[in-house]
Parts: C-alpha cells; structure tokens; sequence
C-alpha cells in the first residue's frame, strides 16, 4: 500500500501550480487503491473511505506526511462532517486556488467541503466559453463555483440554489474575487419552478449549468430523481436557452451510462442537438462517475 499511495502523489505532483492548489491525490481503484481518496486543498488533506475504520497502514502513513489531515466516512445515507485525523485543527473556512479563482472550503460544515474537484475542467471550459455581455444560468448552484468562473470572464450570472446559506457562501466566493455579488443575480428556490418562471417572464440565458443532486426533494416535497427527471429539466432549460446558447449537463449517478444520459438529453428536444462529452480531470483516473454533456442546437 505504501508504495501505490507514494507513486500516485507522484503523479498528480505537476498538476500543482501556482493557480491551482487543490486536487485529488488518490483516486480509489484508479490508483491501485479501492476504497480509498484523498484530496489535498491548499495542503489541508481530506482522507475518505468507505468504513468506519481506516485501514492501519494508511492511518500510520498519514500521520507520517506531516499535513493537516481529515478523514470522511462514505455514507449516504449518514453524511456528517469529517473528523479531524492528524496535524494541526482546523477551527475556521479557508480558501484554495482553482485556475487562479478562489474558492471557500469548510471542513466543518458538512459532508461537502465547498467545491467538486471531479468539476475543475469544467469550470475551466466556462470560462472560457463566456466574455462580457453573455447571461448565465448556473442551476442547482451550491456554492456558485461555476457562476464565479462565469462572472470572472465578465459574463453576466444568475446563480440558483434551495438553500439559503449555500447562496451566502456563493455570494462570498464572488467577494473572494473581488468580483461584486450585488452586480449579479441569485435566486433562492425549486430549479423547475425558477426555469418555468423564467420562461414566463421571456427571460433567455447564454449559457446553462444543470448538475443536479442524483435524487433529492423540493420544498412541497416533489421527488426528483436523475435517472427519471434530467430529460424533463433538460426540456425546461432549452425553452430559455438563447440562440446559439448551449447546456453543460452533468450527473454523478453511477446507475445511469453515460448513453443513457445523453438519451435523456436528446429526448428533450424537438429540434437536433449536438452533444460532447468531457472527460475527467487527469487527477481522476479511476471510475468515471462523472458525466458531463457540452449540449447545443
């Protein structure tokens, strides 16, 4: 074991610059090491595994490297915050580097840090997709990643998320940047409901971002699940996509192929559309959960 976790640190070791300081450094079975992920942000370690206990040999090896380190269970159905393993406490957020953005990460608030690293090129492509003038729509937003890689390519955002405090800590991504929140728009609320409104209202964006949780509830209590439900957001966010404007779709849905997906997709649409699939970041080798469409007319 300790050779594999040695050689795939390695690996990722060129992937650092001085624009981007956060990456997964083991990747499960991609990395001869099933089970078992690591992700570094800003040289604050994030250790994950599957059971309750970590493996002895990755315990002492950790405690070896000399960072802070936290250590997560996978569970989803228990998703707790992770527990601190080694190295010095971490009592507050700090910030990383993404393509020389920053970035909020909390390892207290949750089962999720702030960011998905599985997301980096993604953000990257939008960025460069955009320029000033162009409207965003960035639907199930979490923490407005993507909508603070818009914003600092000029595009004008909107960013939509069901919890309040996820919008706040997007609106501190922005400031993080020295890029204005109230310069942009956010919205709090149901995304079916946010895109047939804007529907009503003749209101079109540039751009649309839909990576949606693989299942989860709205507020009168509507199940949404992807394997069933993408092609009908899919549907929703063509009526408001501007002409010559395109779709990144994403899922981490493991029970869906990536040709089901992209079958979802198709069937949303009267017209032809064109599909691209982006693959996984070079520190993700392992299984490609991540399904990413890059969808135009």
């Amino acid at each position: 074991m300790l050779d594999l976790l040695t050689a795939a640190i390695a690996r990722r070791a060129p992937l650092f610059t001085a624009q981007t300081n956060a990456l997964r450094l083991i990747d499960g079975s991609g990395d001869g090491l099933p089970g078992i992920t690591l992700e570094s942000f800003a040289d604050h370690w994030l250790v994950a595994t599957p059971a309750t206990t970590m493996p002895d040999g990755l315990r002492a090896w950790l405690q070896q490297q000399g960072h802070t380190c936290y250590w997560k269970t996978l569970d989803q159905q228990q998703k707790v915050s992770p527990t601190h393993h080694c190295g010095s406490h971490l009592t507050s957020p700090f910030l990383i580097r993404e393509s020389g953005l920053q970035f909020e990460i909390s390892f207290q608030s949750g089962y999720s840090q702030g960011i998905f690293l599985d997301q980096r090129e993604n953000r990257a492509e939008v960025r460069r997709r955009l320029q000033p003038g162009l409207r965003l729509l960035n639907a199930f937003a979490y923490t407005g990643a993507f909508s603070v890689a818009a914003a600092s390519a000029g595009a004008q955002t909107t960013t939509l998320d069901l919890s309040q405090p996820y919008l706040a800590w997007a609106k501190r991504n922005f400031a993080h940047n020295a890029l204005d929140p109230d310069a942009h728009h956010f919205c709090k609320g149901d995304a079916f409901h946010w895109l047939r409104r804007f529907a009503k209202q003749g209101r079109t964006f540039d751009a649309i971002i839909l990576d949606p949780p693989t299942f989860s509830r709205d507020e009168n209590g509507k199940i949404f699940r992807v394997e069933h439900d993408f092609g009908a957001l899919a549907a929703l966010a063509l009526d408001v996509l501007a002409p010559g404007g395109w779709l990144l779709c994403c899922t981490n849905c493991r029970a869906l192929s990536a040709f089901s997906f992209e079958r979802q997709i198709l069937s949303a649409s009267r017209q032809p559309l064109s599909i691209r699939h982006q693959p996984m970041p070079a520190d993700f080798p392992g299984d490609a959960y991540l399904k990413s469409l890059w969808v135009s007319r």
